[in-house]
């Protein structure tokens, strides 16, 4: 089980799949949206932005956290997951404290800019 860390109030979990997986990926999606009623990001078929496959983003409150990833250990079906801060520094948030369900990816961290102290 995943915790949040004090002071960040919102992190992002990517489910990330393969194009033999859509089908898969389509479902949990679905299945997400319909038992916790977080925000869900769109299905990419594709990498987009640091994420080296396709994938979907489920914005997730600090205080669901652990809700969402314990469930997600148990259903998430092979697929693998980035989770991650949302801090408003996008470069830190995908580098540091980045927690994985399944196997890493490599990021292409040179879509990622950091913050500014003005952005902090």
């Amino acid at each position: 089980m995943l915790g949040p860390r004090p002071g960040v109030e919102c992190y992002h979990a990517h489910i990330y799949f393969e194009p033999s997986e859509l089908q898969l990926a389509t479902r949990l999606h679905a299945e997400m949206s319909g038992r916790f009623g977080l925000p869900m990001g769109r299905i990419h078929n594709r990498p987009i932005g640091p994420h080296p496959v396709g994938m979907f983003q489920v914005i997730v409150p600090a205080e669901a956290l652990a809700r969402v990833t314990d469930w997600l250990e148990h259903h998430r079906q092979g697929l693998d997951v980035l989770v991650h801060e949302d801090t408003g520094d996008d470069y830190r948030d995908h580098t540091h404290g980045v927690r994985w369900l399944g196997q890493p990816h490599p990021l292409d961290l040179s879509v990622l800019r950091p913050a500014t102290r003005a952005q902090v």
